[in-house]
């Protein structure tokens, strides 16, 4: 478990819900990944990620799956590619990654809280 944070500092995070609109794999990234474009919706717009999920997911098998993101960290260049948002998942008992995804379909650009 890491150090306790405020309620507030939680508040900064920005974690939003979005649809996968395209899905292709991605050779050049160090470690096995796709490139991903979400739609967030009007106030967020599309934005792309470099994810490490291909263990579990194919990439036409990725398109229309709504995805839990933290959008408003700063891009960060991943190889010839820039990941603009950081699409969340937790490891299986092997440390291959499963997204998180709403349960029932949600407005593209809802925010957690």
């Amino acid at each position: 478990m890491t150090d306790p944070i405020a309620f507030d500092d939680f508040l900064k995070v920005d974690i939003r819900a979005g649809t996968i609109v395209a899905a292709e794999p991605f050779p050049e990234a160090r470690k096995a990944a796709f490139k991903v474009t979400i739609d967030f919706g009007g106030e967020i717009g599309i934005k792309k990620s470099s994810a490490q999920i291909t263990k579990h997911y194919a990439p036409e098998a990725l398109v229309g799956k709504q995805v839990i993101a933290v959008v408003n960290f700063p891009p960060r260049q991943i190889g010839p590619f820039m990941s603009q948002v950081l699409t969340l998942g937790v490891p299986d008992e092997t440390g291959e990654v499963v997204l998180l995804h709403p349960s029932l379909a949600v407005p593209n650009g809802g925010r957690m809280f």
